[in-house]
């Protein structure tokens, strides 16, 4: 079996991580499931930034871990959760880097959300 590949951010695929300085507020069926002023925003080459949650910001009640995995050769493995009070657009609706490569080591004990799979964000 081949390791994965670890590729590290530079010109061809650059990664930012910066401190967003607004409230992150994310919904689903109404109710708030993470609110922080905490969150830090990801940029990585040319996709859409994403707002990464600390856990410590978010009701982990309202989650159930999900048997979904995906790799990222920039980040590393990602662990998937449903969202409970959504319906089936809720399923694998937010990931996180549990071991990130050291590149994007800040996302560490940070949660995302994408963005169609929640009411607001």
């Amino acid at each position: 079996m081949s390791a994965k590949p670890l590729n590290i951010p530079g010109r061809g695929h650059p990664i930012t991580i910066e401190r967003n300085p607004l409230r992150v507020r994310v919904i689903v069926a109404g109710r708030t499931i993470a609110n922080t002023t905490d969150a830090l925003t990801l940029r990585a080459a040319n996709y859409p930034p994403v707002q990464y949650v600390p856990r410590k910001d978010v009701e982990m009640s309202l989650l159930r871990r999900s048997d979904h995995t995906s790799y990222c050769p920039y980040k590393g493995e990602a662990s998937y959760y449903n969202v409970m009070l959504g319906d089936e657009r809720s399923v694998n609706a937010i990931w996180t880097y549990e071991t990130p490569y050291p590149s994007v080591v800040a996302i560490k004990d940070h949660v995302a959300f994408y963005p169609e799979r929640v009411d607001s964000i």
